[in-house]
C-alpha cells in the first residue's frame, strides 16, 4: 500500500484511553479535514453539547449505525442509521444521544476556504494514554 492509500476496519480504530473514539483523522494521518468515529450505548451521549464557535468549523455528522437523537439549538432531530446531520453555522449549539446500543456516528469537519488544522482538542487527546 505504502503512501499512496491505506486501508483500516473500523472496528480496529480506536485510542487506548477512550475506547468509543476512533481518531480517523490521526490513524490515516489526513491533513485536508478532520474525522473521528464516535461509539456510544443506549442513552449516552455521541456528540457531547458543544457549539464550535472557537474553532468556526462546518460538521458533518452520519449515523453509519444504531439510532441517535440530535439537538440542534434546542430543536430534536430524529436520526436513524443512514441519516446525515450538516451543521454550516459553527454557533449553532449541538449535541446527540444515543437511541439504540452500538450508535456510532461520524464526524468531518473543516472549514470552508481555508486550510485545515488540527485542533487543540485531539492534539491532546492524543498525547493523553
Amino acid at each position: 500500500m505504502g503512501d499512496a492509500y491505506t486501508v483500516a476496519n473500523l472496528d480496529e480504530i480506536a485510542h487506548r484511553k477512550w475506547p468509543r473514539w476512533a481518531p480517523i483523522r490521526h490513524e490515516f494521518d489526513i491533513r485536508a479535514f478532520g474525522i473521528n468515529l464516535w461509539r456510544h450505548e443506549d442513552g449516552s451521549d455521541v456528540i457531547p453539547e458543544h457549539s464550535e464557535d472557537e474553532s468556526g468549523h462546518e460538521e458533518l455528522y452520519l449515523v453509519l449505525e444504531g439510532h441517535a437523537t440530535f439537538t440542534l439549538d434546542g430543536n430534536e432531530i430524529d436520526a436513524p442509521k443512514g441519516t446525515a446531520v450538516f451543521v454550516r453555522d459553527p454557533s449553532v449549539t449541538r449535541k446527540a444521544v444515543a437511541k439504540d446500543p452500538a450508535t456510532s456516528v461520524l464526524s468531518i469537519g473543516g472549514w470552508a476556504g481555508k486550510p485545515f488544522e488540527v485542533s487543540e482538542w485531539e492534539t491532546n487527546y492524543m498525547a493523553e494514554a
